[in-house]
């Protein structure tokens, strides 16, 4: 073998190194669209083995991705880019056209933009959640504070005091908000340190219902718990009470007027399953994983309901430092709300 065919096949090797080292999806086709080069994660994007001579088409089932490559030949564009959906993902697709002399060569990357763009779709999400968040209590106290001193006579005490207390729950409110906003900080930079000792299941769900009684009150909802005093549970009690209150102010914001709020617990093996009931519509049941993301909400415009969506990431979080598992049931296996969680359970 010359030196030269030497050359040629140590250079063939290197470029398919790097393609094959490549993160984004890598395929060049010739002029009729037949796969000349492809390297691995393409191979495993189309789930498909050296397909070289097939066509694109053929291989990526994509009459969309074929479409781009039509246009880019069509303005003969040496450069096109645009945004596909495969397989139930987003790709950010860059194809190339390399004209040498009378052969045509085409480069088509994909790079999977996914997490990217649910990224950015949270990011506008909470912009907005916690935009309309503030802005509701804020607007409410202003006009609270208005209707006090802009009458014509001295406002009265019993007044006053009616109005301070309306003041009072809204900054409640805008408090809640910006806690949940700096839990979830803490947690997800890991600065939330968890402290795990042996508790007393019952006294610890019993400090979260008498925390929540007052709000429930409110709406005219009653929360009851039956937790065994003999249950013992190993995890952090400051963390699972607001796992605990978090649920419970969830139960709330849903449960109707007039009915109440149960707390179950029950242990299983080395575990103890807490669940949380209240007489909600529940969760529909293609939304049942994606209930626990940051910022995400079930469509409140039905029922007036609305949050940050932070609530239940930051309970998924904490459960999970706690090698746990939290879920909740969808309507079909729970017409109401339900939320369950475990714990490991402890002996002393």
């Amino acid at each position: 073998m010359t030196d030269f065919m030497m050359n040629e096949l140590h250079h063939s090797k290197t470029l398919a190194a790097l393609a094959n080292a490549a993160y984004e999806s890598l395929i060049v086709l010739d002029q009729q669209r037949r796969i000349v080069a492809i390297n691995n994660t393409a191979q495993v994007l189309f789930n498909c083995s050296q397909p070289i001579g097939e066509t694109l088409l053929a291989v990526s089932q994509s009459t969309d991705l074929e479409s781009m490559i039509e246009n880019a030949l069509d303005y003969r564009e040496e450069v096109f880019e645009d945004q596909i959906t495969l397989n139930r993902r987003v790709f950010r697709v860059r194809i190339q056209l390399n004209y040498e002399q009378t052969d045509l060569l085409i480069g088509v990357a994909l790079m999977d933009i996914t997490d990217l763009v649910r990224l950015n779709r949270a990011r506008r999400d909470m912009v907005a959640n916690i935009s309309h968040e503030l802005r509701t209590p804020i607007a409410n106290i202003r006009l609270i504070i208005d209707s006090l001193f802009h009458e014509d006579e001295k406002p009265k005490r019993k007044r006053s005091i009616t109005s301070l207390q309306a003041i009072a729950r809204e900054t409640d409110s805008l408090l809640w908000i910006l806690q949940e906003m700096l839990d979830l900080s803490m947690i997800e930079s890991g600065q939330s340190i968890m402290r795990m000792v042996s508790v007393p299941l019952h006294d610890l769900v019993q400090e979260a219902v008498e925390r929540m009684e007052e709000q429930a009150a409110a709406k005219d909802v009653s929360i009851e718990h039956d937790v065994s005093s003999k249950l013992q549970v190993l995890c952090d009690w400051d963390q699972i009470r607001r796992v605990l209150i978090n649920l419970i102010h969830n139960a709330i914001k849903w449960t109707p007027p007039g009915t109440k709020i149960t707390i179950e617990a029950e242990a299983s093996d080395d575990q103890v399953i807490v669940e949380v009931r209240d007489k909600g519509p529940g969760v529909p049941d293609d939304q049942v994983e994606r209930i626990f993301e940051r910022f995400y909400q079930v469509d409140s415009s039905r029922s007036g309901n609305e949050g940050t969506g932070l609530g239940l990431a930051i309970c998924k979080h904490i459960i999970e430092a706690h090698e746990g598992r939290i879920w909740a049931a969808g309507r079909t296996e729970s017409k109401h709300g339900l939320f369950s969680f475990t714990l490991a359970r402890s002996e002393d």
